[in-house]
């Protein structure tokens, strides 16, 4: 019996990395992985785009334009290099206007991507129009996804195959040029029937020849079995990953899956000596990096809490510099009531990072407390239409608090209309603050916002994980340069590496120096008068921007600053009519709980 030859993505270098070390790996440390994976005979890779363009920028103190370009150089000028877009939001922390849009297909074909996925999370065709207008318009390869999911147990109403149906003819009627079509379930959650009877009726609806893609996570453990069902009903193509970022949160590993067609019609046509052999290798390039338990374990909860591979390690990494770990099950427990009254909306990013920033706000401030801004502009409709109508009582919660009415506008008529989403805001920012105007440092400002042109200034920080080096040294001695250790002060621990005359405390870094002996108290010692009332942080988090000054007089609800924490910015507002007598944070400066960042006399 002739075997039919299965393609397959490799998600090792994007989406493994994004659902393993939360996308924090510095662009040097797997260039020998990719060259080791291009001779097993590799050549479709997933290259960046998604948290992949801001995470280098965040967490990485590197350019994710340079990255590309490195990719590119390793991979060869043959290589089918794909990126992820996020529809109207792109790689963006918000939704983007026209312009914005235009220029982000621009920069990846300029930076070497052959082929981009995009998706929408709310499966609403208005926002994947325009997006894929302008990646076909630039050279670029447009790959329409179909978003899925399974919704929470005893859910309906959605994300079932005649939803699905549906969405697909909605993208062939809006007439939007693609090269190639994917189903994407970030979650893991689909249940495999559904799977093999959607794809059945998508290669019906297909022009014959249509590429067809499905990709899946193994997070709760239907990975191997869903792609099965896929190539059953007609699939092409699915995704696959190498270890150690793969199974679990991430794709099944090729191995693996090369492993459960054996005997089968499949044959995934890779030399399975030389792809072991690039796993060695690759392995060698992450060996220093921390490897989250929970980033290669199968979770038997999450149909019930479908937070995709991809956002769980990135949100457990952002709880772990948070110091806030241990309420994370809290978290995900919350996670299933969120997506109930929410709309429906597929959990991948940016819904995932919504749901998970409206769980956090439950379980920290109370249930529907503090509406997290984007998921209260989900449910308002600022990101389009969801599935479903969401629960009454949470629009109405959403609206008073976030001071926004429920609007039925399209994403990109909001957007457009907005001069803070421009180019031209961007560019100011970038001018306001004596930066290059590059295409590429305006759509730095436009997708990272402020975090961006702390990059461009060279403020950023490294928030990567690595193992601690194992010390012989004494435990009463003085620190070496490279020692890396945890202080636990109150109950709150911190990450200390020490390099040279500096300390990198939880990411941020300060001088140092040790002496002998206690200092002699003086006068600057002394606590604050009486009548100074401290202004402390409600969370873990990083100082966005300081918005008020020292001397100035506010009333009690003005803003003094904002903070951001999972991804979201929170005003920090003054407790108290009063004179803003000292500033006790800096810009980019990481605090805990209960820190204080200002006082008012």
């Amino acid at each position: 019996m002739a075997q039919k030859q299965v393609r397959f993505m490799c998600t090792a270098f994007r989406d493994g990395f994004q659902s393993v070390y939360g996308a924090r790996v510095l662009t040097e440390d797997f260039m020998p992985a990719i060259h080791a994976a291009r001779e097993a005979g590799i050549s479709y890779f997933e290259a960046g785009g998604g948290a992949m363009f801001q995470s280098p920028f965040f967490y990485c103190n590197e350019n994710a334009f340079h990255m590309m370009d490195r990719f590119r150089e390793v991979a060869g000028p043959d290589a089918n290099l794909q990126t992820l877009a996020r529809g109207v939001n792109l790689v963006c922390l918000d939704s983007a206007s026209s312009d914005v849009i235009a220029l982000h297909a621009k920069l990846f074909k300029k930076h070497g991507i052959t082929t981009i996925r995009n998706f929408d999370a709310l499966n609403d065709v208005n926002n994947l129009v325009y997006s894929g207008t302008c990646i076909h318009e630039a050279g670029l390869k447009h790959q329409v996804v179909v978003t899925m999911m399974a919704l929470p147990p005893g859910c309906t109403g959605a994300h079932d195959p005649d939803f699905y149906e549906m969405t697909l003819r909605d993208i062939l009627k809006a007439e939007i040029p693609f090269d190639s079509v994917c189903f994407k379930d970030a979650s893991g959650t689909s249940i495999p029937a559904i799977v093999f009877e959607t794809i059945k009726r998508a290669r019906r609806l297909l022009p014959q020849g249509t590429q067809l893609q499905f990709h899946t996570h193994e997070t709760a453990g239907c990975g191997v079995i869903s792609y099965k069902a896929a190539l059953d009903a007609g699939a092409d193509v699915i995704d696959l990953s190498l270890a150690p970022v793969s199974g679990g949160t991430c794709q099944p590993d090729v191995i693996v899956m090369w492993h459960a067609l054996r005997g089968t019609e499949y044959d995934l046509g890779v030399d399975i000596d030389k792809v072991r052999e690039a796993e060695v290798v690759f392995r060698d390039c992450m060996k220093d990096y921390f490897l989250p338990p929970e980033a290669t374990s199968v979770e038997p909860l999450i149909p019930w809490s479908p937070m995709p591979g991809g956002a769980l390690t990135a949100n457990t990494q952002m709880l772990r510099d948070n110091n806030l770990m241990h309420r994370y099950g809290e978290m995900i427990g919350a996670m299933s009531e969120v997506v109930r009254r929410g709309g429906f909306g597929t959990s991948v990013t940016p819904v995932s990072q919504f749901y998970f920033q409206q769980a956090f706000n439950n379980v920290m401030h109370g249930p529907w407390k503090k509406i997290a801004p984007g998921y209260g502009k989900m449910v308002l409709g600022y990101f389009g239409k969801t599935p479903v109508p969401p629960d009454p009582e949470i629009v109405a919660i959403a609206a008073e608090q976030l001071k926004l009415q429920p609007t039925t506008k399209t994403v990109l008529e909001n957007n457009d209309a907005d001069p803070k989403k421009s180019l031209d805001f961007f560019r100011k920012m970038l001018t306001d603050t004596g930066l290059p105007l590059t295409d590429e440092n305006v759509f730095i400002a436009a997708a990272c916002q402020e975090k961006g042109i702390l990059f461009l200034e060279g403020k950023a920080t490294l928030g990567i994980r690595k193992k601690a080096p194992p010390s012989a040294a004494p435990a009463a001695a003085a620190p070496r340069t490279d020692d890396v250790c945890t202080v636990t002060v109150g109950g709150k621990a911190y990450t200390v590496a020490f390099q040279g005359d500096q300390a990198v405390v939880n990411g941020q870094t300060y001088p140092f120096s040790v002496t002998a002996g206690a200092p002699e108290p003086t006068a600057s010692a002394a606590a604050p008068a009486s009548a100074s009332v401290p202004i402390t942080a409600p969370v873990p988090g990083i100082i966005l921007r300081i918005t008020a000054h020292p001397g100035q007089t506010v009333k009690a609800g003005d803003e003094i600053l904002i903070m951001e924490a999972m991804k979201m910015e929170m005003p920090v507002k003054a407790p108290s009519a009063g004179i803003v007598s000292s500033i006790e944070v800096t810009q980019a400066q990481k605090i805990n709980t209960g820190d204080i960042l200002a006082h008012i006399s």
